[in-house]
């Protein structure tokens, strides 16, 4: 949703603006291209081997500047330049992008075989084989239900705890085994392994958590007239932007995990327009594309 994503950052070519999830490039090359002498762009992602394929020639741009990091070092970053309150766009396109998918040793797809690690950030934290090595059933079972919907949680979790008992889960194809064993029924065009991959990846990633930091920051760090624009992916994203848009655009509550300044509590953000999807073309040419959600919303002035 490229073009999508230029009109609604509303480019302007003296601006400033963060992109919180670099990926290979393709969306801050875009902006770059925009922007005159005078432009500005940060851009930031948690994957070591995305900062390590970074096209050297925008490394070399004196306008872009990239940190390897999680994007709730947003204000962190913003203050560092002293540009807090300047900034006139934030980019977030959340979830696994393509590479991530496509190498089995990062361990995302139970479609192709390979380690179970699943970090977005292999530099730290926990790998998912570790996770389901020592996780109590209960937490297993909250983990597939909270954030993978998954109705089969609980059976699940039970042939975990078995299997793991004579020997551990260490691959993808481990784990997708078990749950297609498992699982009693199929839904239709969907594998069976499907959402509790996504459930165990937002877990080891802290991804909403994250995300709902995050969207607090942008609010904080965003110009008047300065725009947000959010690409979710599954409907526990989705949810999480559209009613953090709605609350800050409401000046109402503003929900636990989202840690906004006590003064954005009166309106902060208008949301502009409706939810857009992509065009059937994209979906034909990037069928990945097929549930992405873009939202957009305004800081107020």
């Amino acid at each position: 949703m490229l073009e999508e994503v230029l009109d609604a950052l509303r480019l302007q070519p003296d601006g400033c603006y963060v992109d919180g999830t670099f990926g290979r490039g393709g969306h801050s090359r875009a902006i770059l291209r925009s922007l005159d002498r005078h432009g500005r762009l940060f851009a930031i992602d948690r994957d070591v081997e995305a900062i390590a394929a970074a096209d050297p020639d925008m490394l070399a741009d004196p306008r872009f500047t990239l940190r390897h990091g999680s994007y709730t070092m947003l204000t962190t970053l913003i203050a560092e330049f002293g540009l807090q309150g300047k900034v006139n766009g934030v980019l977030f396109d959340l979830g696994v992008s393509s590479p991530q998918l496509d190498e089995p040793a990062r361990g995302f797809s139970f479609s192709r075989d390979g380690a179970l690690d699943m970090r977005m950030d292999r530099s730290g934290g926990q790998t998912a084989a570790a996770w389901l090595r020592t996780a109590a059933e209960r937490e297993i079972v909250e983990v597939l239900r909270r954030f993978g919907e998954e109705r089969y949680a609980r059976r699940i979790a039970r042939a975990i705890i078995i299997r793991r008992r004579s020997r551990p889960l260490k691959t993808t194809a481990d784990l997708t085994q078990l749950i297609e064993d498992t699982v009693p029924t199929r839904e239709k065009h969907k594998h069976p392994a499907t959402r509790a991959f996504q459930a165990i990846r937002i877990h080891i990633n802290r991804e909403l958590e994250e995300l709902g930091a995050a969207l607090g920051q942008a609010v904080d760090v965003l110009i008047g007239g300065g725009r947000l624009v959010v690409i979710s992916f599954h409907s526990l994203e989705d949810r999480l932007v559209k009613r953090f848009m709605r609350n800050a655009a409401r000046g109402g509550t503003i929900p636990p995990e989202i840690p906004l300044a006590a003064e954005a509590i009166t309106p902060a953000l208008r949301i502009i327009g409706r939810a857009i999807r992509p065009s059937a073309g994209e979906v034909r040419n990037n069928p990945r594309a097929r549930s992405a959600t873009l939202r957009v919303a305004e800081r107020i002035r």
